[in-house]
């Protein structure tokens, strides 16, 4: 299942990278369809973008359009993501790029509400300029994020043991993956190698190998989230994995704002960054502050 989840992950990068190109870089399929089989000759080998070359190549035989442009732009879906999404949920593990892979196959499969939405936009923004290296700014962007949702992926396998009592040989799993599967591709190794270094990582992202490769191809990622979102081009993909790793690099997070409202108006309560204990306002009294049982509410 979660191989599945991360596969809608996948999916959904690669498609936003099409899409960029496209609409950005001005590219016609056939062109995208070279830059992919450029892109599998390096470090984003796979399955999946071997054959997103061979279906860009592809020409309609009734009109001679490209392929890609008479298929209708709605994506169905099986459930698997959904179920991987809503099994890391419970498990309180954090899987938006994934949840955003699902996301967006369900607004593209909601022709009526995205025509009604459109009929009331007089206007949208201009495309920016592609510039120079745009093509290698998705493909960095591509690699970071790509990064991301095998991280999560990988962090809900490890909550499900943990929480079930398994024992889960992680970098066995990225090995059976590499054999036959739709995610089948060189980056596993990277995996493999990771967690042959250091089980005991709380994050692929940890791993000196994925902090380089994140760290070299962060400015190209901020340059394509940004560029799409000017261009009005949607990239949940990319924006949710930016967002993600901008979250685990943040010092200080806004959830002590959210942890302040909860305790207002739930009596939720909350800890403090000074002292040990759980801690309550009473907000609707003098406003002071007692020590309490945490809330199981």
């Amino acid at each position: 299942m979660i191989h599945n989840g991360i596969e809608y992950a996948d999916m959904q990068l690669i498609a936003e990278s099409y899409d960029l190109l496209r609409r950005v870089g001005g590219l016609e399929p056939a062109e995208i369809a070279g830059v992919f089989e450029e892109w599998n000759s390096g470090e984003l080998e796979s399955y999946l973008i071997e054959i997103t070359a061979e279906v860009l190549k592809q020409k309609d035989a009734e009109t001679g359009k490209p392929l890609v442009d008479v298929i209708l732009d709605q994506a169905g879906s099986k459930g698997t993501g959904v179920w991987t999404v809503q099994t890391a949920t419970g498990l309180g593990v954090p899987v938006g790029g994934i949840a955003e892979a699902v996301f967006a196959r369900a607004v593209s499969s909601k022709p009526a509400q995205r025509a009604a939405m459109q009929k009331t936009i007089e206007t949208r923004p201009e495309i920016q300029e592609a510039g120079e290296n745009f093509a290698d700014d998705v493909q960095k962007a591509l690699y970071a994020s790509k990064m991301v949702a095998y991280a999560q992926g990988f962090d809900a396998i490890i909550a499900g043991a943990e929480e079930y009592g398994w024992n889960i040989d992680k970098g066995a799993v990225a090995k059976i993956w590499r054999g036959g599967c739709i995610i089948r591709a060189q980056f596993l190794n990277r995996i493999v190698d990771a967690y042959e270094n250091d089980s005991s990582i709380s994050t692929l992202l940890e791993d000196p190998y994925f902090a380089k490769a994140v760290a070299e191809g962060e400015a190209a990622w901020r340059r394509i989230v940004a560029k799409a979102a000017l261009s009005g081009i949607p990239v949940p993909g990319f924006s949710s994995a930016l967002s993600y790793y901008d979250a685990l690099a943040s010092e200080r997070l806004p959830a002590s704002l959210v942890q302040g409202q909860r305790d207002f108006f739930g009596a939720h309560t909350y800890k403090r960054v000074d002292k040990e204990g759980v801690f309550h306002t009473l907000w609707s009294g003098d406003r002071s502050e007692i020590e309490t049982e945490p809330s199981t509410h």
